[in-house]
């Protein structure tokens, strides 16, 4: 069987959940199953390193899809056209993207439709293609993948997609992230003084500039004096969190580090007192888990699929309540019993969620498809 896979974000700076489930996956599926062809299907030069085994076939497939308008090109025009002359017989977007214009079996990841919900949070041509297009790939598809029971759901009542074709398969955390000890010198100066922490690509739906109030909040009205370090990349519309940010009285105690490597990242969450969590929308939320396997407490959003994955070892609160987030972090910091309990039953969480198991549930998804008339 030769199966064509969309691996457009497999690219040398992975930095978000549908690059890991891309990365993750299809490492171990294509190295797993030898006894079938995979046909890889880049928009740029790649990196030799994402040509996981031999039985790799790698294409690139131009223009580079950096405008929505070259999406629509590389999707419908290149890409059909690639399919035919490999003589595909299943095409994999991990994405979530696929050709409308093929009829081979195609099986798109959608991770969640935040867009569709909250559209005002994406540049404008980007909110309009998501809406238009991800229905149409979702009712085209042989079978939808999605990565929880919530973001299933939700398309099934926003889009009217049958239940029975969308597959739950659940994202992973990787074996990096275990808990560690303090090590001396370590920290740098900003990281000094203990710290909630708060991980992900900024963008409005993952609420920094609520979570910078609530942090006012814990500062004034709760006389906290644990400093707040926030991690990832900026990505788009971040003009209201940075007014939020640059008119806070506590900035200098409030830190924007970046993205960071997974070594990093796996020490940041070890020495915080807790990861604070609060996005308005999510389809898995990875940073949960990971901090839960790092031995960290988690304070998280009661909204979307967050309760869902963090079961019984989060404390919840609502993304919109600034001053609930902060008597969380407050409670959280002081009742040392409660954290050691959350940590256990982040422990416990955490076990559920593996690359390996959702490589498995992805390719029970594509078996399912290719046995389907």
């Amino acid at each position: 069987m030769k199966i064509a896979v969309n691996t457009r974000l497999l690219i040398n700076d992975i930095h978000g959940g549908i690059e890991w489930f891309s990365y993750e996956c299809l490492k171990r599926i294509c190295s797993g199953h030898p006894e079938h062809d995979f046909i890889f299907l880049f928009d740029r030069p790649y990196e030799k390193k994402f040509i996981f085994s031999s039985n790799i076939e790698p294409h690139v497939v131009k223009p580079a899809t950096i405008h929505p308008l070259f999406w629509y090109i590389w999707l419908e025009y290149k890409i059909p056209q690639v399919l035919r002359k490999t003589g595909a017989d299943l095409f994999l977007s991990p994405d979530g993207m696929m050709p409308l214009r093929t009829n081979i079996p195609c099986i798109p990841v959608i991770h969640d439709i935040n867009f569709y919900h909250r559209s005002h949070d994406l540049p404008r041509l980007k909110s309009l293609y998501y809406r238009k297009y991800f229905k149409l790939y979702a009712r085209k598809a042989r079978r939808v993948v999605t990565v929880s029971e919530y973001s299933k759901q939700d398309m099934v009542r926003s889009w009217n997609i049958d239940p029975d074709k969308i597959d739950v398969v659940y994202n992973g955390a990787a074996d990096e992230f275990s808990s560690i000890e303090y090590r001396h010198g370590i920290r740098d100066k900003k990281m000094a003084k203990p710290y909630f922490l708060f991980v992900g690509n900024l963008s409005p739906r993952k609420n920094a500039g609520k979570l910078i109030l609530a942090y006012e909040k814990y500062r004034k009205e709760f006389s906290g004096t644990a400093n707040l370090i926030i991690a990832g990349d900026r990505l788009f519309m971040n003009r209201k969190t940075d007014r939020i940010y640059m008119n806070s009285e506590y900035k200098n105690d409030i830190h924007f580090v970046g993205k960071k490597s997974r070594d990093e990242l796996r020490t940041l969450y070890s020495e915080a007192i807790a990861l604070v969590f609060v996005p308005w929308f999510e389809g898995f939320g990875i940073p949960i888990v990971e901090a839960m396997k790092c031995g960290t407490a988690v304070i998280a959003s009661d909204t979307t699929s967050l309760p869902e994955i963090a079961g019984d070892a989060a404390r919840f609160v609502s993304p919109s309540d600034t001053k609930a987030i902060a008597r969380e972090m407050l409670t959280v910091e002081k009742d040392e019993k409660l954290r050691k309990e959350m940590i256990r039953k982040g422990f416990l969480n955490s076990r559920k969620y593996t690359w390996d198991k959702t490589a498995d549930l992805l390719w029970q998804s594509i078996e399912k498809s290719l046995k389907q008339v």
